[in-house]
């Protein structure tokens, strides 16, 4: 039970932020740039500028109440509570930036695009991670990535949050918006990307050695880089040989080099770009469930 106690803290005060940063993210970049970058804060957006009837927190709260029922109907009642939370956090963070008239943090458009995508898609992958959603578009993210895993998060998001950019450019008749919004939105497929599954900086390494053996024993010791030995048979010597395996961070593979070159200066190396890698060290395996 102890064990448990400071990850939910954890989780908890990453969703918290989360919330926050998606909130700054809305009401101090995008919205006072009229950029509907997606999503149901895209959408209200939209609709506050257009009818100025209720501001767009409160919005956000209204088009997400049918979301959460499919939500709780399909993903169960444990999304509720923290869901709820985010959304009480964000959507009550808007409303006090509102009511207090804090100015947006810049009157330039393109800044408040690169700025906004950057602080909002970073907010909604702590909240991510943190074990709950912002509700909206996040929650039919979640049930999309039911069906299709094959596809990342920030892909389902890219084409989510087109489509409500493609409207903002017809809402307000300006194509200028919509592309700005189009850019906010490739920010954020990216940015939220990074946020949930890290760089992906890993090279696969392969070495063919007469000394593979202490080379693997340098890369153990020297840069703590698991090594495995295949067995292959050489084309034209028809001689069984044994090719070292490993996966290194980025910046290990320099350190890795220097240890074949010292070892065996004709060694066969060859290194390509691992694009996810899952276990110790590296990923873990239900980081890519998010």
């Amino acid at each position: 039970m102890t064990k448990r106690i400071p990850a939910k803290i954890k989780n908890f005060i990453m969703v918290t932020i989360g919330s926050i940063m998606y909130a700054i993210g809305i009401s101090l970049f995008l919205d006072p740039a009229n950029l509907a970058s997606g999503g149901v804060s895209g959408i209200a957006i939209i609709i506050t500028s257009i009818t100025d009837v209720l501001p767009t927190g409160t919005w956000i709260i209204i088009i997400n109440i049918p979301i959460m029922i499919a939500g709780v109907w399909k993903l169960g009642a444990k999304i509720l509570l923290p869901t709820f939370y985010a959304l009480a956090i964000s959507s009550g963070t808007m409303t006090l930036l509102e009511m207090f008239n804090v100015p947006p943090v810049t009157n330039d458009t393109l800044l408040a695009c690169a700025g906004g995508a950057v602080v909002a898609s970073a907010g909604i992958g702590l909240v991510f991670r943190g074990g709950a959603t912002t509700a909206g578009t996040d929650i039919i993210v979640k049930l999309l990535r039911l069906k299709f895993r094959h596809i990342s998060t920030g892909a389902i998001f890219l084409f989510t949050d087109g489509m409500v950019c493609l409207a903002s450019g017809i809402a307000f008749n300006d194509i200028n918006k919509a592309l700005f919004a189009g850019i906010a939105v490739f920010i954020q497929m990216n940015v939220l990307n990074m946020v949930l599954y890290g760089s992906d900086e890993a090279r696969m390494v392969y070495i063919i050695s007469e000394r593979d053996d202490i080379i693997a024993q340098r890369l153990l010791n020297e840069i703590d880089a698991g090594a495995t030995f295949l067995h292959g048979n050489g084309a034209y010597t028809g001689k069984d040989r044994k090719v070292l395996m490993c996966v290194l961070k980025m910046r290990s593979l320099p350190q890795a080099r220097e240890i074949v070159r010292q070892e065996d200066s004709d060694a066969f190396m060859i290194v390509t770009k691992a694009t996810s890698v899952f276990g110790e060290g590296f990923k873990s395996h239900v980081e890519d469930d998010l």
